[in-house]
């Protein structure tokens, strides 16, 4: 039974003195050292019991120490060593300051003295002494522990010969340079202490030893244990590079990647990340799961090249019963740390027999499963193991595991809810664009649409409108933003100018109108009053193939590119005009004539904004593309995605659309110039079945001759002008 000793609270003189200088504590050390009993100095200045004359000067900071002249009750003056402490004001209690002095304990220890000897044998840190030749001279009972020999066991040897590590020859290097530098120095290391499998991080902090003349004779080695904080500083940086590195991109299977490479080897040896199928559950992922669970591998990551344990690939799916790691954690919704030597393993291996196998090649004798779950939502499941490590997870790593997974988990949540958007807004705009272009006689299309890379689907489109009298229009747009509302958008403004085109307006009346609709979808996409941020730009042109002269207006958008039979790439010099959704200003049109079999490209701007290269660059890139000899529009605007965009993905979505037009012979073209005159309608009619019977067309006799009656009306110029094509 321990022996419980008393303190004496009369070894030290102690007394409190408040601001006012006055005495207002005095204890029975204070009565032994200068005579007077509490009662005759209580209350009474305390400078009274100065030997000198004067009072002292108040000490300035928290501590004073320094030796007085103390009146002593007999009349006698005692010389003493006070040491002051200040007592700031508190809980009623006014501040002052507090006086001590020592009465026992200034005789130096005796030789026998058990206190004395205890300074190095029984010192709770591991404390060991080395001589000028760095030969281990004596170490306590702590270091004998952290080595696991005793003291007669290795005194003589070094201390690369006591560890026998690497980290042992460090140290003694860095003995040495305590011998020749005199000077005291601080090293940490990561190792095993003793017969212990854990891994301890010390820090070695060596002084040199020096005798009565001050050479230094030897070092004095103190190690102390700092693996708590070591492993509180790690979990800290691993999280921080979490938070870094997992996440960088919109996609779950990149996320899934980061996870299982974080992890290794800083956590475990081997990790793999496993997900659930959201169509499995109706398309959304569920909030608890029952087993057996059907998960498909989305990564792995070993501290092996080539992940050689790895049962399952990337892609492959496999049913997990109840017993195994990943239905355990699923269904119980938190992590699950398991063991081969506790037996928490045997069913599941012994089920699946190729893990078995591989538990035991490879002497896995850990598992810790962690559900991958965010937003009150079950992913999948992360399961860690350890084989090159000897020792098995600790609370630490479970809560470490369990931190970085739920951030993880979050980062392929937005992932996933990313992707779901995007194929939605992909398929919405699918559906919204032409599948196939129109053939017509006035000009062969073909067109190409790439979705943003990392954006989004966008509302960029384009469109070929087949005409009345064999005249086509061309038009691409681009709606600002992207996702869903911009695809919804889009939509309504191609159905918007298919309307407006078959009431067969100019193209930049046709730009006013729907101009006035993106300031009414604006409006209707705001609220509260305020404005929304609907905006576009459009470019529209018509081509007319008996003319063979094209109408062109544009709002805000990128200019076309003209390439004529035998010529050279060149932009078309036309009006700008404002984007779409301003309101109130004029867009003009312009007219150019294209000889047949020339190139028309149009196209959104992101084919040519990059943020490697400019406008210009991407244009001259673009011209060379079109002079290309292709033996068909498809493979051109293949040609021209592959030189702007040779990665085959785009920071903007693309539009693009190449017409080469075609003109109508003359010979397949009537015109009559008619007087004004309606009893000559009958005439005409005549002259069209005529001409159509010419042409091989009798078959359209009966549905022209209605046309040119409800088409014949007067000219200005007192004339009515009708014509018919073959096409």
């Amino acid at each position: 039974m321990s022996r419980v000793y008393p303190i004496d609270d009369a070894a030290t003189a102690r007394a409190v003195i408040d601001d006012d200088g006055t005495l207002v504590e005095w204890n029975e050390g204070a009565r032994r050292l200068l005579g007077h009993p509490a009662g005759s100095v209580l209350g009474r200045p305390a400078a009274e019991l100065l030997a000198g004359p004067g009072a002292p000067v108040p000490p300035r900071g928290p501590r004073w120490a320094g030796t007085l002249g103390l009146r002593h009750r007999d009349g006698r003056t005692l010389s003493v060593w006070l040491l002051a402490h200040r007592r700031p004001a508190q809980d009623g209690h006014p501040g002052g300051w507090t006086v001590v002095t020592p009465l026992t304990g200034a005789e130096p220890p005796a030789p026998d003295d058990p206190l004395g000897r205890a300074a190095l044998i029984q010192s709770p840190c591991a404390v060991a002494v080395y001589d000028h030749a760095l030969r281990l001279r004596r170490m306590n009972d702590a270091m004998a522990s952290v080595i696991g020999l005793s003291e007669e066991r290795v005194r003589g040897l070094r201390p690369s010969e006591i560890g026998g590590r690497p980290q042992s020859d460090e140290l003694e290097r860095h003995m040495l340079q305590v011998l020749t530098s005199g000077r005291p120095l601080d090293m940490e290391a990561f190792t095993r202490s003793g017969g212990e499998e854990r891994a301890h991080a010390w820090l070695a902090r060596m002084a040199p030893v020096t005798d009565a003349e001050g050479r230094v004779r030897g070092v004095c080695l103190a190690a102390h244990d700092v693996t708590d904080n070591y492993r509180a500083r790690q979990r800290l940086q691993l999280v921080n590079e979490a938070s870094m590195r997992i996440g960088t991109t919109l996609d779950v299977l990149r996320t899934a990647r980061e996870l299982a490479a974080m992890c290794v080897p800083t956590l475990a040896d081997f990790v793999t990340v496993d997900l659930l199928d959201p169509e499995d559950y109706g398309g959304e992922p569920p909030a608890r799961i029952t087993a057996p669970v059907t998960l498909r591998r989305a990564a792995h990551e070993s501290v092996l090249g080539g992940v050689p344990e790895a049962v399952l690939k990337p892609g492959q799916t496999e049913v997990y019963p109840a017993g195994s790691p990943q239905a355990d954690s699923l269904t119980a919704g938190h992590a699950i740390t398991a063991s081969v030597t506790a037996g928490d393993l045997d069913q599941w291996l012994t089920w699946n027999t190729m893990r078995g196998e591989r538990v035991r090649t490879f002497g896995i004798h850990s598992s810790m499963s962690v559900p991958i779950q965010a937003r009150g939502l079950t992913l999948g499941v992360a399961v860690f193991t350890r084989h090159r490590r000897p020792d098995g997870f600790t609370p630490d790593d479970r809560l470490l595991a369990e931190e970085i997974t739920t951030r993880a988990a979050v980062c392929i949540d937005n992932a996933r809810r990313y992707s779901r958007e995007r194929e939605t807004a992909l398929a919405l705009q699918r559906s919204l664009l032409p599948r196939r272009l129109p053939r017509t006689a006035a000009l062969e299309a073909s067109s190409r649409y790439l979705p943003a890379a990392r954006a989004g689907v966008g509302g960029d489109w384009f469109d070929v409108i087949p005409l009345s009298g064999l005249r086509v229009a061309m038009v691409v747009g681009d709606v600002v933003g992207h996702g869903v509302q911009a695809s919804a958008t889009m939509g309504r403004l191609r159905t918007a100018v298919r309307t407006l085109a078959d009431i067969d307006l100019a193209p930049d009346e046709l730009l006013t109108h729907l101009d006035d609709l993106v300031v009414r979808l604006s409006e209707e996409s705001g609220g509260e009053g305020s404005p929304g941020e609907v905006g576009a730009t459009c470019l529209y042109a018509v081509y007319d193939p008996v003319s063979r002269r094209c109408c062109v207006a544009r709002a805000g958008h990128p200019p076309p590119v003209l390439l004529r039979p035998g010529g050279r790439p060149e932009l078309l010099d036309l009006p700008a005009g404002p984007p779409l959704g301003l309101g109130g200003l004029p867009f003009e049109s312009a007219e150019v004539e294209l000889p047949e079999g020339s190139v028309l490209a149009l196209y959104t701007d992101g084919l040519v904004l990059s943020r490697d290269r400019d406008g210009d660059a991407s244009r001259e890139l673009l011209f060379r593309a079109l002079e290309r000899d292709c033996a068909t529009l498809d493979e051109t605007c293949d040609g021209v995605l592959h030189a702007l965009l040779p990665s085959g993905s785009a920071a903007d979505d693309v539009a693009l659309l190449l017409a080469r037009t075609q003109g109508l012979p003359a010979s397949g073209v009537a015109t009559w110039d008619i007087p004004a005159d309606p009893a000559l309608v009958a005439p005409v009619r005549k002259q069209v079945v005529a001409q159509l019977s010419d042409w091989g067309l009798s078959e359209a006799s009966f549905t022209t001759e209605l046309v040119v009656s409800e088409r014949w009306s007067p000219t200005p110029s007192g004339t009515a002008r009708t014509r018919s094509g073959s096409g």
